[in-house]
């Protein structure tokens, strides 16, 4: 079974950085794929980026991108992302999620495996 542990949320304010991670375990493949989806209130989910473990592909959403670089460390099974120049609207509680490979491309992200959940908090 496939477990996702986030963690590294919390208050920043405008213009600072943040660093989630998600703590991966009980693959039975290698070719997956992690992302992270984000959830403002009253609004609807949105998906982040995702990354392949099988060839390190990397997607954005425009809304993130240049900001926010989704990494990986195999050895520790453990999936980061860096969120840089922080905005207000950047505000939401953060899912890691994990699925097929197939699912994390430029039209999506994988949706089968979800965490608890970790809050951002952007705000003066």
């Amino acid at each position: 079974e496939v477990q996702l542990v986030e963690s590294g949320g919390g208050l920043v304010q405008p213009g600072g950085s943040l660093r989630l991670s998600c703590a991966a375990s009980g693959f039975s493949r290698d070719d997956y794929a992690i992302g992270w989806f984000r959830q403002a209130p009253g609004k609807e989910r949105e998906g982040v980026s995702c990354i392949r473990s099988n060839d390190g592909s990397r997607y954005y959403a425009d809304s993130v991108k240049g900001r926010f670089t989704i990494s990986s460390d195999n050895a520790q099974n453990t999936v980061y992302l860096q969120m840089n120049s922080l905005k207000p609207e950047d505000t939401a509680v953060y899912y890691c999620t994990a699925g097929s490979w197939l699912y994390c491309s430029a039209n999506g992200y994988p949706k089968h495996v979800w965490g608890q959940g970790t809050q951002v908090t952007v705000s003066s």
